[in-house]
């Protein structure tokens, strides 16, 4: 069962279910830092990580700044071998998973490297890669002079299978395409393929580049927030796999709910993103007040049906027992599909640095304007 009925008591994580889904490590590259550690020491903090985006690519953008990383380059964090071709969401994608192992301290070996597998969430892959690829089609000499080792890139999956083969890892790749709601649907993936035996260690996380392509694909959207960049990716195992070693959960995932409405009709919308948030929080066992944050994809803005949605299941943001509000969007920008993993992360971050949090729940929503929503309920502890 992927979703179990939960107890919102808080329990010490040396109490494991052996049927428990836990988050045992992450790794993280955004504009806030490069790996746990620096993530939630910035985002604890708050720090402002928008910087000048201008010097980036040679095409014109829609806005001079925003939530990305100059100074990337794949090839130093993994070498040069191998990397070469690699595009910006695949090195992003590959840096968190190698964070992740580092911090959960797994070593991949060919003894258990076939029940270690990855879960990965994207919007589309890189369009940046698909768009230049499709355009050398049109603007080479015939007979279309691509270049064939360029097209890989081109694939959606193409992350999720070259972390495959950099980490050789044998066990379930998938890559599953929701936007915004990315992270939430490969997490519910990676739940179910762990409670069936699939896999005893998933990675699961989610990724998004920026580029000029992906900036104006926001913008003429209507997007409100600065775009961003970043991967987020999580070590996920049942509690089964932990006994007898010395690795404690960072946090338990307590229930996870994905879903969709016609987002045309606003009322209707709200009615069933409710439903999904009310239902993943009686899943978990949890109340509302119960309830230390919560992490939402979006802004605080009146506008959005998901602030509209939190306040019919939670009451008012400033109440005085409301739980906090993570400034996620404000920390990190719009994400796209990295959005969910960076609302994962901003949750685990407080917990790595209050031990008074343990034990306690928070709540992650996210929607996309194509009408799709999900929630989860998780709870940590300090490391």
């Amino acid at each position: 069962m992927m979703e179990r009925q939960a107890t919102a008591a808080a329990r010490e994580p040396d109490a494991l279910d052996a049927d428990a889904l836990y988050v045992t490590g992450w790794g993280v590259v955004s504009p806030l830092g490069i790996g746990a550690d620096a993530f939630s020491a910035a985002f604890v903090e708050e720090r402002d990580a928008l910087v000048e985006v201008t010097g980036m690519y040679e095409e014109k953008l829609p806005a001079e700044r925003a939530f990305a990383l100059p100074d990337f380059r794949a090839k130093e964090l993994l070498g040069r071998k191998g990397t070469r071709f690699f595009d910006r969401a695949t090195g992003l994608a590959l840096v968190a998973c190698d964070e992740a192992l580092r911090d959960t301290a797994i070593t991949v070996t060919d003894g258990n490297r076939a029940d270690v597998g990855l879960v990965l969430g994207t919007t589309s892959g890189s369009v940046k890669s698909t768009s230049d690829f499709s355009r050398d089609t049109i603007t080479q000499d015939r007979p279309y002079l691509v270049n064939p080792v360029l097209f890989p890139n081109a694939v959606m999956n193409c992350a999720a299978g070259q972390a495959a083969i950099w980490f050789g890892l044998k066990g379930v790749n998938t890559t599953i395409a929701g936007g915004r709601t990315a992270h939430l649907a490969a997490l519910r993936y990676a739940l179910r393929s762990l409670s069936w035996g699939d896999a005893n260690t998933l990675l699961v996380g989610a990724v998004e580049e920026f580029s000029p392509h992906s900036a104006w694909l926001a913008h003429l959207g209507g997007g409100r927030a600065p775009v961003g960049e970043g991967a987020a990716v999580f070590a996920v195992e049942r509690g089964a796999a932990l006994a007898g070693t010395d690795r404690r959960p960072e946090a338990e995932i307590l229930a996870v709910l994905t879903g969709s409405a016609d987002p045309d009709d606003r009322p209707g919308f709200v009615t069933a993103f409710a439903g999904c948030v009310r239902q993943a929080l009686a899943r978990a066992g949890v109340a509302p007040g119960d309830l230390w944050a919560v992490a939402p994809g979006h802004g605080e803005a009146e506008s959005e049906p998901e602030h509209e949605v939190l306040a019919l299941v939670l009451g008012a943001a400033d109440g005085p027992d409301a739980a906090l509000r993570l400034p996620v969007t404000r920390l990190v920008g719009d994400c796209g599909a990295a959005q969910g993993g960076l609302q994962l992360a901003a949750v685990l971050a407080h917990h790595r640095r209050a031990a008074a949090l343990d034990g306690r729940p928070a709540l992650i929503t996210s929607c996309t304007a194509d009408g799709a929503f999900g929630a989860a309920v998780v709870r940590g502890w300090q490391r």
